[in-house]
C-alpha cells in the first residue's frame, strides 16, 4: 500500500486538480490512497507566506501531509513548480519517496530559461498581477495560456471561485516564480523510479526541458501531441494511463 500525493504548479491549490484526483484513485490497486497537498500561500493555507526556495517548499509539504491520514511511503505526481518540490523531496528523503511523476516541469542547469518559461508567456503571466482584474478574467487567461482545450465556462467559473475564496497574494505569485526560477538540482539520476510526462504543445514550459531531463537521467519520457502546459486538465484520461502503466512494469523498487 502507498499513498500518492498530488502537488501543483505556480499559485495553483489542490482544487485545481479537478476530477483528476478521484479518477486516478479509481485506477489504483486497492489498498491505494491518493491525496493532494497545498503549498503555502495557496488553497487552504492561502494566508500564509511561501517560502522563497524549493527546499523549504518541500519541508513545507512534507508538514502538511504529516497532518493527513495516510498509510506507507509516497509517491509524488506533481506538475511544473510542483514538479521541482517533488525532485527534492525524493532528494531530500528517498527512504519516504518510492517514486515521481514528473509533469511538464524544468530544472535549472539542464534547461535555458527561455525554454523553462517561454518568451512569448511573459505578457500573459504580467497581466495575471494586475490588481484591477477580476477573478473570472484572471482564471480564463490562466485557463488561454495552459490549456490547449477551448476555455470552459464552468472551469473557469470554478477556478474564479477558488480564487475568491483562497486568494493568492501577488508576492507569493513572485516568491515562487523566484524560487522556481534559481532552483538547481542534482543533475544525477533521482535514487527513486521516475516517469516524465509533457505537453509537446505547451506554450509556458518547453517540452524541450522534460526533454533534456530524461536524456541526463536516463528515465522514460512520454509525451502528449496535443495537450497544453494543464496536461492532467487538458487530458486526465491519458495521464492516468501513462501513470498506471508506469506502475504496473514495475515503479516501486521495494
Amino acid at each position: 500500500m502507498s499513498t500518492w500525493v498530488l502537488l501543483r504548479g505556480l499559485a495553483r491549490e489542490s482544487r485545481h486538480w479537478g476530477g483528476f484526483a478521484p479518477a486516478l484513485r479509481q485506477q489504483l490497486p486497492p489498498g491505494h490512497t491518493v491525496c493532494t497537498v497545498d503549498l503555502p500561500g495557496t488553497g487552504a493555507l492561502w494566508r500564509e507566506r511561501s517560502p522563497d526556495t524549493v527546499a523549504g517548499l518541500v519541508q513545507a509539504a512534507r508538514r502538511e501531509l504529516a497532518r493527513m491520514p495516510h498509510q506507507g511511503p509516497c509517491l509524488l505526481v506533481a506538475l511544473s513548480l510542483g514538479g521541482m518540490v517533488a525532485r527534492e523531496w525524493a532528494a531530500q528523503d528517498p527512504h519516504a519517496v518510492r517514486g515521481c511523476v514528473l509533469i511538464n516541469t524544468s530544472l535549472g542547469g539542464l534547461a535555458p530559461f527561455w525554454q523553462r518559461l517561454r518568451p512569448a508567456s511573459y505578457p500573459a503571466l504580467l497581466g495575471l498581477l494586475r490588481p484591477r482584474q477580476t477573478a473570472l478574467r484572471r482564471e480564463q487567461a490562466i485557463l488561454r495560456l495552459t490549456s490547449n482545450l477551448p476555455v470552459s465556462d464552468a472551469v473557469a467559473a470554478a477556478w474564479a471561485g477558488y480564487a475568491a475564496s483562497a486568494p493568492v497574494a501577488r508576492n507569493n505569485v513572485l516568491i515562487q516564480l523566484a524560487a522556481a526560477a534559481r532552483y538547481r538540482a542534482d543533475t544525477r539520476a533521482p535514487a527513486v523510479p521516475t516517469l516524465l510526462l509533457a505537453s509537446c504543445r505547451d506554450r509556458l514550459v518547453s517540452v524541450e526541458c522534460s526533454r533534456r531531463i530524461a536524456q541526463a537521467w536516463g528515465v522514460p519520457l512520454r509525451v502528449h501531441p496535443d495537450a497544453g502546459h494543464d496536461l492532467p486538465l487538458d487530458d486526465p484520461t491519458w495521464v492516468v494511463a501513462e501513470i498506471t502503466r508506469w506502475y504496473a512494469l514495475g515503479a516501486e523498487p521495494r
